[in-house]
């Protein structure tokens, strides 16, 4: 029986995109049950003194182009590029944490990073909470005023050492028991290992 794998996923990260919109397949393809786990990887990247595409130009313009052919790979019509970065990160994960806590939170990523990525609406911020909220059936007031409570908040900093303490450094990361395999372009190895328990 394949192990389960975590997949931690952190909405502000611009990879993640790739990989929130294919994972679902992808692991039912591979007979793997996958739990999302939304995290704040801002809180990571500061804490380890880790800011990948600030007032670095040309990187960011290959990770613009890198995440264009691969999106053209998996059949995916993205808009490039797309707001960046984020200046509600947090909240945006915290309405994702509230969201896998009542059962719905892997759709509002989805759709959030639909909203993103083709039509270029900020998360975290309306009018995009709003429309992702809606789009996937819930009531945007009574999603918002929860999620805004001290007690999301706490949770989603836990969540988030949570993750750094398992070696989780960036988004997408996904968890096969003590292993840790990072980036989109491992999604695949994370899932041969879940169900050979070694790489493919």
């Amino acid at each position: 029986m394949a192990q389960p794998v975590d997949f931690w996923v952190s909405i502000g990260s611009t990879y993640s995109c790739l990989s929130v919109m294919r994972i679902a397949d992808v692991a039912a393809r591979a007979g793997v049950a996958v739990t999302w786990r939304p995290f704040d990887v801002r809180r990571i990247m500061l804490a380890q003194n880790n800011i990948p595409f600030r007032d670095k130009p040309v990187k960011a313009a290959y990770m613009w182009r890198d995440i264009e052919r691969r999106a053209q790979k998996y059949g995916l019509a993205l808009r490039l590029p797309a707001p960046y970065p984020l200046a509600e990160l947090a909240f945006a994960n915290q309405v994702a944490l509230l969201g896998c806590i009542e059962g719905w939170g892997q759709n509002y990523v989805r759709e959030t990073y639909r909203l993103w990525f083709v039509e270029g609406l900020e998360p975290g911020k309306e009018p995009a909470l709003g429309h992702a909220l809606s789009a996937i059936g819930q009531d945007p007031d009574r999603v918002l005023a929860k999620a805004r409570t001290e007690e999301l908040a706490a949770r989603l900093v836990a969540e988030s050492d949570h993750a750094m303490a398992l070696g989780v450094f960036g988004s997408p990361s996904f968890v096969v028991g003590s292993e840790v395999f990072w980036g989109d372009d491992r999604l695949e190895d994370a899932l041969d290992w879940a169900v050979k328990g070694r790489p493919g």
